[in-house]
């Protein structure tokens, strides 16, 4: 098991530069000069080139990247190129919100689809059939779009919810848990209708297999069947699909974030790339790079607690 987080920590490295290579460069085909929109339509030649320098904007991309990467080293992520913040400052403070609302999103996705699961593999037909219906519905809609619906009918006609802003923990427990509620539930839907079908199709399988049938002939109550033994067939699978869920969960903000008008890492994503500020998108493209290789560790590590084989290689 050792060898295989050291392993997967080594082949992190170079996805991280990759990462960042790759970003930096895309962004730099990007049409626009970051100098003129932060001095506007007014300014001089003069005044861009004398912006341009400052900022390094006139060195060759080869030369900018090599000196971005050194920083990184160094743990200096840059400043923002328009408000002059520290930009690993900026992602701390943004970092919780985005985290919040995508664990919150995992969670939720991962009780509701359990329970959907176990009731459709249990109940019969007809609710097989619900579930079938609503894991093609909610894997089809945009969670964008979900948010939106979400947000007429239970903030605009019902008044029971915001409809935007966030409250951040320690200034009200139950503010900030109120201002999740939306964006958790327009987040979570596609996983729901995920972990339902994967969980129903477990334990389905399962309770055709020989050990069910035996202990079944024991006299091991059904419910203890299905959530004790049955349900354990769907875990390595719902391990690897968790994972899945929580790094779509990431591009999810993106957008969810701006719906509902959350500081989080995908709002962040949006304004910088609107702005082309360079160093801030390298920021938010190098923290989503980092969440998503700890997820796909931690996920490594749950599928060799539960699979001995892996552990021995």
């Amino acid at each position: 098991m050792l060898r295989l987080i050291a392993r997967r920590v080594l082949l992190s490295i170079p996805l991280l530069v990759a990462v960042t290579a790759i970003t930096f460069f895309l962004q730099s085909l990007i049409p626009g000069d970051p100098a003129r929109s932060l001095l506007g339509g007014s300014a001089t030649q003069e005044q861009l080139d004398a912006l341009r320098q400052t900022l390094h904007l006139d060195q060759p991309v080869l030369i900018q990247y090599r000196d971005y990467l050194a920083g990184v080293l160094h743990g200096d992520l840059g400043r923002s190129i328009f408000t002059g913040e520290d930009v690993g400052q900026t992602l701390a403070n943004r970092l919780p919100v985005s985290l919040s609302l995508i664990i919150g999103g995992t969670v939720v996705a991962l009780l509701i689809g359990i329970l959907l699961g176990v009731l459709s593999a249990t109940r019969g037909r007809a609710v097989a059939r619900f579930v079938d219906v609503f894991s093609l519905v909610g894997g089809a809609l945009p969670n964008f779009w979900v948010g939106l619906i979400l947000a007429s009918f239970f903030a605009v006609t019902l008044l029971l919810l915001p409809a935007t802003g966030y409250v951040p923990f320690e200034f009200s427990p139950s503010l900030w848990a109120s201002s999740l509620i939306l964006p958790v539930a327009a987040l979570s839907l596609s996983g729901i209708a995920t972990i339902a079908k994967v969980v129903r199709d477990g334990i389905s399988t399962a309770m055709t297999q020989d050990f069910i049938r035996t202990l079944r002939a024991a006299g091991v109550p059904r419910r203890v069947l299905i959530w004790r033994h049955a349900l354990r067939n769907s875990a390595v699978s719902l391990v690897t699909v968790v994972g899945v869920i929580f790094v779509a969960s990431l591009s999810g903000t993106i957008l969810v974030e701006n719906v509902f008008v959350l500081p989080g890492l995908g709002s962040l994503a949006v304004t910088a790339t609107s702005r082309q500020d360079i160093p801030v998108i390298q920021g938010v493209a190098l923290a989503f790079t980092i969440v998503t290789i700890v997820v796909n560790l931690l996920v490594d590590v749950s599928y060799g607690l539960l699979n001995p084989k892996v552990r021995t290689r």
